[in-house]
């Protein structure tokens, strides 16, 4: 597990191949993460936007932005937690992904960025 914590909000990230989705030959591989997201604030947040960056084994490198996760925009009470997953494909058997999400506090409004974790997407076989 992957894990930081930004501002008193904590990221956990878990990952895994999906072999079922993928196609070697092709050069086409499949990863799910699932993200496990805490606010230890006695504050509730919610989750404006994401943003990351995905990176192969050949350095190619994209950039994917937008609203909340997964059509969400979750608020998360003091003490409480969110989770979701998603996925993510790459062309090659290795990469790895890191990012920000941007956050408001609800008391005042104001914005702040928290640190995704940067984790390592990787084909399990490749590793013996």
């Amino acid at each position: 597990m992957y894990t930081a914590v930004t501002s008193g909000i904590k990221i956990s990230v878990r990952t895994r191949f999906e072999p079922g989705f993928s196609a070697p030959l092709k050069n086409y591989y499949h990863y799910s993460y699932t993200i496990l997201i805490e606010n230890n604030n006695d504050y509730p947040v919610q989750l404006l936007r994401r943003h990351w960056t995905i990176t192969d084994a050949n350095n190619k490198v994209r950039e994917v932005e937008g609203p909340g996760v997964v059509g969400l925009q979750p608020v998360i009470l003091p003490g409480a937690t969110h989770t979701y997953s998603s996925a993510c494909d790459l062309s090659t058997l290795l990469g790895k992904m890191c990012g920000t999400y941007l956050m408001k506090r609800l008391e005042d409004e104001s914005e702040f960025r928290v640190k995704i974790p940067e984790f390592k997407l990787r084909v399990p076989y490749q590793l013996n």
